[in-house]
């Protein structure tokens, strides 16, 4: 409730924003921007670290990265305070935002948002790389595992056609100690 009420209060307002708050909202893009800067080194971290078969490598990178996306909440929450701040709504886009501030939107203001713009971008590709390598590495690691189990090599267990294949037949419960 008191935060419709410092947006009523933000819209009604007339005139510029204080320096303070402009300052304020430089800060906090320029410090968004940092984050997914750091995100996106931990995705290129984990990447080299799965191509070289290094888990802690991949389990540190995994844990880095739930830190920081922690404190990017928290940074973007403060953005939505801002946001609101300015008079403008609490999940004002980094487009809406040159049109919320119109003519008080410096140089400044407008290359950090434009820097924190080119980061995502880049975060999402990376993530997109991160997610396909993760893919074909669990694939390859489930393939090497049935291959030295002498399980079949695709995953359906029912037989084509009605009839069990006489490999897969006489492969199953190779391991098991039937002398007991």
């Amino acid at each position: 409730m008191s935060m419709t009420m410092i947006n009523q209060d933000a819209t009604s307002r007339h005139g510029p924003p204080s320096a303070a708050l402009l300052d304020a909202l430089h800060d906090a893009l320029v410090s968004e921007r940092r984050l997914l800067d750091d995100l996106i080194a931990q995705m290129r971290r984990q990447r080299a670290a799965v191509t070289v078969d290094d888990i802690q490598g991949v389990d540190d990178s995994t844990f880095s990265t739930h830190r920081i996306l922690a404190t990017l909440g928290q940074a973007r929450t403060r953005r939505r305070q801002l946001n609101l701040l300015l008079g403008g709504a609490e999940d004002c886009t980094l487009r809406d935002l040159e049109a919320l501030l119109a003519d008080q939107m410096d140089g400044r203001l407008r290359d950090a948002r434009l820097r924190l713009q080119q980061a995502a971008d880049l975060l999402t590709r990376e993530v997109g790389m991160n997610r396909k390598l993760l893919r074909e590495a669990l694939s390859s690691g489930d393939q090497h595992v049935r291959t030295l189990v002498g399980a079949p090599t695709t995953a359906s267990t029912y037989a084509h056609e009605g009839a069990a294949a006489s490999s897969a037949v006489a492969s199953r419960g190779m391991l098991v100690n039937r002398s007991v």
